[in-house]
C-alpha cells in the first residue's frame, strides 16, 4: 500500500513536479507519423502537461514548440506554415523548426526585434511511424536499444489509442501477467486472428494449445521478477502437466514502456504517454521477424475501435465499455466483447481518473508492481535531487526478450532463451 504522498509523486507529472522532471529526461512519443498529414503538415499535441505544436515545414524538417505565441500568447496552432517556417496567425510572427524568431513583419522597417525572442523548441525525431519527443534539458539521449527501432520501416507498424486515465494505471496492467487469466478469459477456443486484441484467442506460439484454454485453466501462473539495466524483466510460468510448463517473458522498459509477444513472429512495444494527470495515450510498435507487415490492414483493423482524429476508443466509459450480462454468462468473463483492448480500458478506467492506491491490498500476483514502484519512486527521488542515471540507454542494457510458448518443464528458462535466439536468426533483418 502505498502513503498519499507517494503516490502524488508518481501520478502527477506537470512541468516542475518530481515525476514530470524524471520523464523529461526520456524520449517521448507524441504524434504517428500519419497524423501529420500533407495538406497541412501541423498538429498540437499535449505531453506531460505541456501545451505544444508539432509540425512539418516546407523543407521537411519537423518543429517542436511551445503552443503559445511569444508576442502575445495566440495559439500557434491555428498558424500558417509558409516562407520555412510556422507563422502567427495573428501579427505575422515567423518561427523556424528550431524556434527562432525569424520576422516580425508589422515592425518598422530596421527592427532587429526579431533577433531577440526565440520560442521554446525541443528535440524531435521520427522512428517507425513515431515521432518523438525530448522536453528535458541538455543533449538528448539516444534511444535506447530495441528490436522495434533497429526493424526496418516495412517490418514494423506504429498505431496509438487514448485512455481516460492517468498514465501509471494503464502501465500498470501491462506488468501484471496474472490478470490475463480472468480479464481476458474466453469460454470458447476457436483459434483466432494473431491481430492486437485478440492475440489470447490464437494457438500458443507452438501451436499446441489454445492461449484461452492455457489461461482460463491455469490462473495461478508462478511469477519471478528481475531487475535489469532496462527495467524489469517478468517470467509467469503456468505448468501444464509434469512435463510441460506455459513461458511468458515480457519487459518493462524503463519509464512506461512495456515489450510483450503477440505471436511466434510478432512482438508489441508499448509507451503510456501522460498527456496530462488524468489523460494518457498508448503508443505500440508492432514488430515482425519474419514477413512485412500488412500496414494498410492492421490500421483498418485498428480503427474499427478507435476513431480519428484523436484515437479514442469507440467503445468507452459513457457506453458502459460494451458490457453486456448475457455475454458475460456465456462468452467472456467481463461480458465486454472479444478485444483485448476494451477490457484492459475498463479495468484501469474504471479505478477512476487519478487511482487511490492508499486503498489497495497488493497481493504475491502483484509483485511486478511493487518492484516497478520502488524503482519509480527511486528515480523520482534522484531526479528531484539532480542525480539522473538514465535506465534503458542504448550502451548501458541487454536487448529486452519476449518469449510465449510451451517449454519442457525442467528446461523452460534455456527454452526461452533458445526460442529467442531461433526466431532472432531466422529474421531477414538482424538487431545490431
Amino acid at each position: 500500500m502505498m502513503s498519499h504522498e507517494q503516490n502524488e509523486r508518481v501520478v502527477r507529472v506537470g512541468p516542475g513536479t518530481p515525476c514530470g522532471t524524471l520523464q523529461r529526461h526520456y524520449w517521448q512519443p507524441v504524434a504517428l507519423s500519419e497524423e501529420l498529414v500533407p495538406e497541412r503538415p501541423l498538429r498540437a499535441i499535449r505531453v506531460l502537461g505541456q501545451d505544444l505544436v508539432l509540425f512539418r515545414d516546407d523543407a521537411g524538417r519537423l518543429g517542436l514548440l511551445d503552443r503559445d505565441c511569444p508576442h502575445r500568447g495566440a495559439d500557434l496552432a491555428f498558424g500558417r506554415l509558409e516562407d520555412g517556417g510556422l507563422r502567427c496567425a495573428f501579427h505575422g510572427w515567423l518561427f523556424d523548426a528550431a524556434g527562432r524568431c525569424r520576422e516580425t513583419p508589422a515592425e518598422p522597417d530596421g527592427s532587429r526585434l526579431h533577433e531577440r525572442v526565440r520560442q521554446a523548441s525541443y528535440a524531435v525525431r521520427e522512428k517507425n511511424g513515431i515521432i518523438w519527443a525530448y522536453l528535458g534539458a541538455g543533449e538528448a539521449p539516444a534511444l535506447p536499444r530495441l528490436d522495434c527501432f533497429a526493424s526496418p520501416d516495412a517490418y514494423s507498424f506504429a498505431f496509438k489509442g487514448h485512455i481516460d486515465c492517468n498514465w501509471l494505471q494503464a502501465l500498470e496492467v501491462g506488468i501484471d501477467p496474472a490478470h490475463a487469466s480472468f480479464l481476458h478469459r474466453f469460454f470458447e477456443d476457436e483459434e483466432g486472428a494473431t491481430a492486437y486484441g485478440k492475440q489470447f484467442r490464437a494457438n500458443s506460439i507452438d501451436g499446441s494449445m489454445p492461449m484461452s484454454r492455457v489461461l482460463r485453466e491455469h490462473m495461478r501462473p508462478r511469477i519471478d521478477v528481475e531487475n535489469t539495466d532496462y527495467g524489469l524483466r517478468l517470467i509467469a510460468l503456468r505448468p501444464l502437466d509434469q512435463a510441460h510448463t506455459h513461458v511468458r517473458v515480457t519487459n518493462l522498459i524503463f519509464p512506461h514502456a512495456v515489450l510483450i509477444p503477440l505471436s511466434e513472429t510478432m512482438t508489441i512495444t508499448q509507451w503510456h504517454v501522460p498527456v496530462d494527470d488524468e489523460n494518457c495515450y498508448w503508443y505500440a510498435i508492432f514488430t515482425s521477424f519474419r514477413d512485412p507487415v500488412n500496414k494498410q490492414e492492421m490500421r483498418r483493423q485498428r480503427l474499427e475501435l478507435y476513431a480519428l482524429p484523436d484515437y479514442k476508443p469507440r467503445v468507452n466509459r459513457h457506453n458502459n465499455w460494451g458490457y453486456s450480462a448475457a455475454e458475460q454468462k456465456i462468452q467472456t468473463f467481463t461480458g465486454m466483447g472479444m478485444d483485448i483492448n476494451v477490457h484492459d480500458n475498463w479495468a484501469v478506467e474504471s479505478q477512476g481518473r487519478i487511482h487511490d492506491r492508499t486503498r489497495e491490498h497488493l497481493g504475491q500476483t502483484d509483485k511486478a508492481i511493487s518492484a516497478y514502484r520502488r524503482v519509480l519512486l527511486d528515480a523520482i527521488d534522484k531526479a528531484e535531487a539532480g542525480e539522473v542515471t538514465l535506465l534503458s540507454r542504448p550502451d548501458n542494457h541487454e536487448l529486452p526478450v519476449t518469449i510465449d510458448g510451451v517449454a519442457p518443464t525442467n528446461e523452460w528458462d534455456s527454452y526461452w532463451r533458445d526460442a529467442d535466439l531461433k526466431r532472432r536468426s531466422a529474421a531477414p533483418w538482424q538487431t545490431p
